[in-house]
């Protein structure tokens, strides 16, 4: 079945048909185009087209504001990391000089674990173990590329120093919502505090993630190894261990969506195996991610307040802030140690 007049996300497949034989790729119909599920940033569909698969990767019908810089952001880093080791979707082709960006990525061969565990990883403590280490792993391939590939890209001088005023600067901009009384989170001042007097001294920049946890990892379906970090919509040149700080604040506990992880030490130990970089420092950054995801969170605390979001989701995600604040304290107080 041909899909060149399916309303996909009112693609136009006629013109993207046009486009992709302007770029050299192979020739047909379009068919089996069918959302991909699972984001809600962006739309993606795949299709495929002269015997190959392609995801198509495009911002919603009403874009965000930012929508198709992020994209333009994102193709950049996806064909900068095309040549490395770094498991990333692999970017095919991307249109960025005109409005809507977007850009074609073979699809990934793998599945995330938030939706479930296949065979033999659900039968197979040591392989859930080892997708924890994994995760480790491809986050230090990351922290090896030179981030000379990205030019221009992001402001690393003086990145640490301005994480802490940035994100207070955040929290007290959410005071201009009707209704919102102002933060109401034990530790926020120490916290900030602590952080502002153990600023590591200096850093190697590095290529950055910026959302890097669990649920925007794809793992291989044979075993533990990570297919693909996906959604690349925060990458920066800054300190790539706050991309590490970031997993480990929100690394899933218990037995949230895959029982038997390693554990955040041995995150920290396999990272700290396979990396140059100084990890010191490393509850720093810990802190930094609880501080930042809390701030954040609480965003939308004070937006139910305005009535600009579900009261229920804002109490459950000013909990969740409560919660990463505790977990700050913890980390401070040299949980992984």
């Amino acid at each position: 079945m041909t899909t060149t007049h399916i309303d996909v996300g009112a693609i136009d497949f006629d013109a993207l048909g046009a486009w992709m034989d302007g770029e050299g790729l192979p020739a047909g119909p379009i068919t089996s185009a069918a959302p991909v599920l699972g984001g809600t940033q962006n739309v993606m569909v795949r299709f495929e087209r002269g015997g190959r698969p392609y995801i198509l990767r495009r911002p919603p019908l009403h874009a965000r504001a930012k929508s198709n810089e992020v994209l333009r952001r994102e193709a950049r880093v996806l064909a900068a990391l095309r040549d490395t080791s770094v498991p990333a979707p692999r970017l095919v082709a991307a249109q960025t000089a005109e409005e809507p960006v977007f850009y074609l990525m073979e699809p990934v061969d793998g599945f995330n674990p938030s939706t479930g565990l296949p065979e033999p990883h659900a039968s197979d403590p040591a392989i859930r173990h080892r997708m924890g280490l994994e995760a480790a792993a491809a986050l230090a391939e990351l922290g090896r590329v030179d981030p000379a590939v990205l030019p221009g890209f992001g402001r690393p001088d003086g990145f640490l120093e301005r994480q802490v005023p940035r994100w207070l600067k955040e929290l007290d901009s959410y005071g201009e919502l009707d209704g919102y009384p102002g933060p109401d989170i034990p530790g926020l001042e120490e916290t900030a505090g602590w952080l502002s007097r153990h600023v590591p001294r200096s850093f190697t920049p590095g290529i950055m993630h910026g959302d890097y946890h669990f649920g925007n990892l794809m793992f291989a379906c044979d075993g533990p190894r990570v297919a693909a970090i996906v959604d690349w919509e925060m990458s920066t040149i800054g300190d790539p261990l706050l991309d590490l700080g970031w997993m480990v604040a929100m690394w899933p506990s218990g037995n949230a969506h895959v029982p038997g992880l390693a554990q955040p030490k041995e995150l920290v130990a396999y990272y700290a195996a396979l990396s140059e970089r100084d990890l010191s420092a490393v509850d720093w950054y810990a802190v930094m991610a609880c501080f930042k995801l809390g701030i954040v969170l609480e965003g939308t605390h004070a937006r139910a307040f305005a009535g600009k979001a579900p009261k229920d989701i804002g109490d459950l995600l000013h909990a969740t802030t409560l919660g990463l604040f505790d977990r700050a304290r913890e980390f401070m107080g040299g949980a992984l140690d």
